[in-house]
């Protein structure tokens, strides 16, 4: 049968996903899929839960939309109220959008907003980190240092990537941690000279990095730095936690691993566990206050901002997830499946690095462990691995490793609520993926 529906590989096949409970999603054959990767990294208290639907059926009977410049709703300003107490810091001002992308946006937005707003709109560059990705959107892919998903666009986009990534296993200064003195922080501070910290609005940084590098994580102290080089040079931090966010890394925010509070946050994917497309730019008091002093307005919207159903189902997800003290979870179950992970790791030969925190695993592969060099391009290894584990009825999150053109990973982050037994299947699963792909690498030279 034809189909009219543009999917990521135009030419690719997918099977249909019928239904979904818990960990798992059936498709149309009634196959079985462990949801490895929370879809892209999503679906953080996993699927079909009911205290999520119940409310979400009542909310369309109520109240299924109203226009952002017309009506609040309760919906909204409840969940705005929750993400307030649940935030470190002074976060407690919160822009709703559909997506990551445009939370990220959004965030650019509100810090120019905020230079003008004190009298120095020459303040409009951001730096950014290459290896990184914050979206697909022009503005939010000019601050992506991720190579795949930017050199069709170049033209397009500005070049605000400038500094490295703090990635240990492939140093950019080939030093090792912590003789290195955390040269990538450093880093930082001269690219704002080099700009002009006259002319810098923000940095802006995944803390641990998602999609381009498979769960890259700084070393201890790294933030430290950079949050002083922030504030020493008057430049706004914008964590990026669309993927890292609300309790996917054992805490409600990733940063909160180094003690630092960022400016403004881009929250997305995990803020309603996929039960309702929403995401959220999440302000400082301070500096909303010195907008509402100056242009009192944010120059920024959506028609679906601050949908009451979508809405909803943020809160809804949030009052669950505090509710099962999914962070904890998060943290224990992380911890269980890095140690299998890294104990398993010696036995393997293409498995190099294991690393992330709590539920956001990456795993990346080489071709020869000392060197750690990849594997070719065209070998197509990430797409071998993923293609066999769903074959298999596993779910994984293929992902670059942290390097421009070459290099290959995948993210494991199945939903915050995983029992031990089910954690014990996807690990199963995994090494028997593994397994398989190896023979297949022997067979055709590539080991």
């Amino acid at each position: 049968m034809k189909s009219y529906l543009i999917k990521p590989e135009l030419n690719g096949e997918y099977p249909i996903a019928v239904h979904a409970d818990g960990v798992y999603i059936y498709d149309a054959d009634e196959k079985k899929y462990l949801d490895g990767s929370s879809g892209a990294v999503t679906c953080n208290i996993g699927h079909g839960v009911k205290e999520i639907i119940d409310p979400l059926y009542d909310q369309l009977k109520n109240l299924s939309f109203v226009y952002r410049s017309q009506f609040s709703n309760l919906p909204a300003e409840q969940l705005a109220e929750e993400l307030a107490n649940l935030l470190p810091g002074d976060l407690t001002r919160s822009f709703f959008v559909n997506s990551g992308s445009e939370a990220i946006e959004t965030a650019m937005k509100i810090a120019i907003q905020y230079w003008q707003d004190k009298n120095h709109p020459q303040k409009t560059k951001f730096i950014s980190r290459w290896n990184s990705y914050h979206g697909i959107t022009n503005g939010a892919l000019a601050l992506s240092g991720f190579y795949e998903r930017r050199v069709r666009f170049t033209h397009m986009i500005e070049h605000y990537p400038a500094v490295s990534a703090p990635n240990c296993y492939r140093c950019p200064y080939q030093l090792a941690y912590p003789e290195c003195g955390i040269a990538c922080a450093q880093e930082l501070e001269k690219a704002i000279h080099r700009i002009g910290k006259s002319n810098v609005a923000a940095f802006v940084a995944e803390p641990i990095v998602g999609a381009a590098g498979a769960a890259i994580t700084p070393p201890e102290g790294y933030y430290e730095k950079i949050k002083k080089v922030c504030e020493k040079n008057d430049v706004l931090f914008i964590a990026d936690e669309v993927m890292s966010g609300i309790g996917r890394t054992g805490k409600w925010l990733a940063i909160e691993h180094w003690n630092v509070e960022p400016d403004i946050v881009a929250l997305g994917k995990g803020i309603s566990g996929g039960y309702a497309p929403i995401a959220a730019t999440v302000v400082s008091d301070s500096i909303i206050q010195v907008i509402e002093n100056g242009s009192r307005i944010i120059m920024s919207g959506h028609t679906f901002s601050a949908n009451p159903f979508s809405a909803r189902a943020g809160l809804e997800v949030i009052r669950y997830s505090k509710a099962k003290n999914v962070c904890r979870q998060a943290e224990l179950m992380g911890e269980q499946l890095q140690k299998q992970l890294q104990d398993w790791m010696m036995y393997t030969k293409i498995i190099g690095d294991i690393r992330g925190k709590g539920l956001l695993i990456g795993v990346e592969f080489v071709r020869n462990k000392e060197t750690k060099d990849p594997f070719p391009p065209e070998f197509g290894l990430t797409e071998k691995i993923v293609k066999e584990a769903k074959k298999r009825g596993l779910l994984l999150y293929p992902s670059s490793a942290g390097l421009d053109t070459a290099g290959n990973a995948v993210i494991i982050s199945p939903p915050l609520t995983i029992s031990k037994k089910e954690m014990q299947e996807l690990f199963h699963l995994f090494q028997s993926v593994i397994q398989s792909v190896e023979i297949t690498c022997e067979k055709e030279g590539k080991l």
